[in-house]
């Protein structure tokens, strides 16, 4: 929440904006000054700058484009609001179903985690979330495998067996879709992933920034790569204690690091 202050300047930095058209950041701060604020990560960030960005995840701004990677900023015009009952769930279950078709399949915890985050994309919403919900466990396909109930886009068929799965292996970001959700890896592979950047290096039990490692149709692992002298070095941790033993799974990795030091040259 704002405070009195703070929406005291936000509301002229807003209209700054709408009188000069695109604004760089750097110029908001010659006119200003507003000094420095800590950021997320206990660093030291403009305080006009973070106004910009929170204007604009309020929906007040855009970007209108990029300046050597820095945001550009123009006023944006409102656009009316969704008073229509009907039209809101439309637009609120069109959400729902962009996670589901981008995470599933979802247990039910996190299939309520994920719409409640959504009152931080659609604040004006937050009332409907609750609804919105229902109407999904209602809509989405499902099934309740070992006591849990899963959920994922009932245009989706769910197959027995592997089909079309092969045997690739891929070194994942640590937010892929098929990562991100904690709960869900612990539930498929049977162990625990952790993101450990932020974790001081004494305590890290994978590594400052292990990238998970999918064989198949399993995570078996986790990859630290790193470049030096131009030469990719990795280096690889399993959950077996040892890698498979099975001809493709080698030349499969040896495939995906080659991948990742053409991507790297």
């Amino acid at each position: 929440m704002w405070s009195a202050e703070t929406r005291k300047q936000a509301q002229a930095l807003l209209d700054f904006v709408r009188e000069h058209g695109a604004v760089h950041p750097r110029k908001v701060d010659e006119h200003f000054a507003h000094g420095k604020v800590t950021n997320y990560w206990g660093g030291s960030s403009s305080a006009s700058t973070r106004l910009l960005e929170d204007l604009h995840y309020r929906g007040l701004l855009r970007v209108v484009r990029r300046d050597n990677g820095i945001r550009v900023y123009e006023a944006r015009d409102s656009a009316p609001g969704v008073t229509d009952a009907a039209a809101l769930h439309g637009q609120l279950d069109a959400l729902v179903d962009v996670i589901a078709g981008k995470y599933a399949p979802l247990p039910a915890s996190s299939l309520s985690a994920l719409v409640s985050r959504l009152r931080y994309g659609v604040p004006q919403w937050g009332g409907h979330l609750k609804a919105a919900l229902s109407r999904a466990k209602q809509r989405l396909g499902h099934a309740r495998v070992d006591g849990l109930d899963w959920y994922w886009p009932e245009a989706e068929r769910v197959h027995s067996g592997r089909v079309g799965i092969g045997d690739q292996v891929r070194l994942l970001a640590p937010f892929d879709p098929v990562v991100w959700d904690r709960r869900r890896f612990e539930l498929l592979w049977g162990w625990a992933y952790r993101f450990e950047a932020y974790t001081p290096a004494p305590k890290r039990k994978l590594g400052y920034y292990a990238l998970p490692l999918l064989w198949s149709d399993a995570v078996i692992g986790w990859g630290n790569l790193s470049v030096k002298d131009g030469k990719l070095n990795s280096e690889l941790g399993y959950v077996a204690g040892h890698a498979p033993k099975d001809r493709s799974f080698k030349r499969e990795l040896e495939a995906e690091l080659e991948r990742i030091r053409r991507f790297l040259a």
